[in-house]
């Protein structure tokens, strides 16, 4: 037996890109992509409309390996550009939109990103922040992603001037002759196939590099783990920058699915395309299920629509509401580093005799590794022993298994301190493991919070403020104190049309009768809305700045307008 080696028919690199080319054979005239009331697209177009944007790309002088960034919402074009990119043999980076010039400037400096597609209402700080490269730089080629609601009568020497390409991205489209063209298939599974720049909620950006081996699994692992079936109708409110939109950019080629594409949304968006196109799958963090839960426009669902969420543990309370209106909420954990969702809550058929409320508190557990993981463990960080499973004994979460990164670009100390000799991928997130083998997230580990030498989770206390029938989000942070090291510094914003606005006394009298008095937070600031990042998480660093300088606010209801 121990002489049987790979052969090159059994070890072909894997690779996601490969589920677009099945996909336009098996769903060709089925919808791949709808947008606004103007653009759709069949598999077999969207197939052919990637091979052109590859060609183009290889003609602009693109090399295997060179990085190509995109900075766009979630358009078709987009989409496209998640195939297109690796099959031209290029790494593909994904940048925020919210980012401003200077940020954007130092990543596409920090990558030597050879080429930029920018969608057109982005194209001004695109071009600020190329201006700020260094003059023994140089700048990369940029081309205009067009919209078709905006007035695009440029002339093209003007585009010249502006620093964008002549031929825009349909330009691009149009000229390409695929006939003969054959996409760039990676020569190892190993070679790298997307860069997604990440601050998480504790550091500094780093580059997150992905194998096309990684991301084939991760794309896999997600669909079987959410039980995604054929053809699904799949609403785009998860940003396609934010991990590749958790592999299911991918995802939806492999089981044919629609595409719903979304330049922007808010919860009339969201209803209102829910009964239009009869959407069956979206994802988003846990402020786009408060969104839902909370705005005038909630409604009941004619059917079910299944809601994959991640990020910070959701509210028992806003599962709850979620529910109610006939959304069917799963709740996965992942991060950057791992592509997409790697620990879900498996749902147990027992648990479904269970009171509602209860039933919303399990499902808000992070759970158990998918099929894809091969171990997760919640472990002391000094010693790497496992933590007791008793569901209170905290420590840092970590993984291992064949969707983790290669490592960060250009950084071999923090791929050090990540992914570990011992094995394991080191999360930075800490989390308690059930005696029913259920993990649960509590915090990152810059978010807990030492008051008097106890451990306070930030999650725990925001739990419970969510159960206050006034309250819309809420945030809690560590603020400086003199006495007890730290205290615990509540951030709130209220649902609409609340009639009594509660004092912070009212907030904080609340937490006492539901929390011990070492968790009950010594201050409460109301803001009209808590600041979020592109991804909807609440942007914990800026409250804690907040924090900092509480003593200057007055202790009585301070109202903060959005940052």
């Amino acid at each position: 037996m121990d002489k049987f080696k790979p052969h090159l028919a059994n070890s072909c690199p894997l690779t996601p890109l490969t589920f677009l080319k099945r996909a336009a054979i098996v769903y060709g005239d089925c919808t791949s992509i709808v947008y606004n009331t103007t653009t759709t697209y069949t598999w077999s177009e969207t197939y052919t409309r990637c091979l052109k944007i590859a060609s183009s790309i290889l003609s602009l002088g693109i090399k295997r390996g060179d990085v190509v960034s995109v900075i766009a919402p979630n358009i078709p074009a987009m989409y496209e550009l998640q195939f297109a990119v690796p099959m031209a043999g290029a790494v593909l980076n994904n940048i925020n939109t919210r980012l401003d010039a200077r940020t954007i400037s130092v990543l596409l400096q920090h990558c030597e990103s050879k080429l930029v597609f920018v969608d057109y209402y982005l194209r001004s700080i695109v071009l600020d922040a190329v201006s700020m490269f260094p003059q023994h730089l140089t700048a990369p080629v940029l081309v205009l992603i067009e919209d078709d609601d905006a007035d695009m009568e440029v002339e093209p020497s003007l585009s010249r001037i502006h620093g964008f390409l002549d031929a825009s991205y349909e330009g691009l489209v149009k000229k390409s002759n695929v006939d003969e063209f054959e996409w760039v298939r990676p020569n190892n599974e190993w070679d790298p196939m997307t860069l997604n720049y990440t601050s998480g909620t504790t550091s500094s950006p780093k580059g997150v590099v992905h194998s096309h081996r990684s991301l084939f699994i991760i794309t896999f692992d997600s669909l079987v783990n959410w039980s995604v079936p054929k053809q699904p109708i799949y609403l785009w409110t998860l940003p396609m920058f934010h991990s590749n939109g958790w592999s299911y950019t991918w995802g939806m080629a492999a089981v044919g699915g629609t595409n719903i594409c979304l330049r922007r949304f808010d919860a009339g968006i969201i209803y209102a395309c829910v009964g239009l196109h009869d959407v069956t799958h979206m994802c988003g963090a846990p402020v786009v299920l408060n969104m839902i839960a909370n705005s005038s426009h909630a409604k009941s669902l004619k059917n079910p629509v299944h809601f994959l969420t991640g990020g910070a543990p959701p509210p028992a309370t806003v599962v709850l509401r979620t529910e109610s209106l006939g959304f069917v909420v799963s709740h996965g954990y992942g991060l950057t580093e791992v592509a997409g969702v790697v620990v879900s809550c498996a749902w147990k058929p027992m648990w479904n005799a269970l009171p509602a409320t209860e039933r919303a508190r399990l499902k808000a557990r992070q759970g158990v590794r998918t099929l894809g993981m091969t171990e997760v463990d919640v472990v002391e960080p000094e010693t790497g022993v496992s933590v007791k499973k008793d569901g209170s004994s905290m420590g840092e979460i970590v993984l291992r298994g064949g969707c983790l990164m290669l490592g960060y670009l250009k950084n071999p100390e923090g791929t050090s301190r990540c992914l570990r000799e011992n094995g394991w991928l080191y999360t930075g997130d800490v989390g308690v493991m059930h005696p029913d083998g259920y993990l649960e997230i509590k915090d990152r580990s810059k978010d807990i919070i030492i008051s008097g030498g106890e451990n306070v989770s930030s999650v725990e206390v925001e739990s419970v403020l969510y159960t206050n029938p006034v309250v819309n989000e809420a945030a809690v942070v560590a603020k400086p104190d003199d006495y007890w090291g730290e205290t615990p510094c509540a951030f709130v914003s209220l649902k609409e049309n609340v009639r009594k606005k509660p004092r912070e006394k009212d907030i904080i009298e609340f937490c006492r009768a539901r929390l011990p008095h070492y968790m009950v937070p010594k201050n409460v600031v109301f803001m009209d809305e808590l600041p979020k990042t592109a991804t909807g998480k609440i942007q914990k660093f800026s409250l804690r700045d907040v924090a900092k300088k509480i003593g200057m606010l007055p202790q009585a209801a301070a109202v903060i307008s959005r940052m």
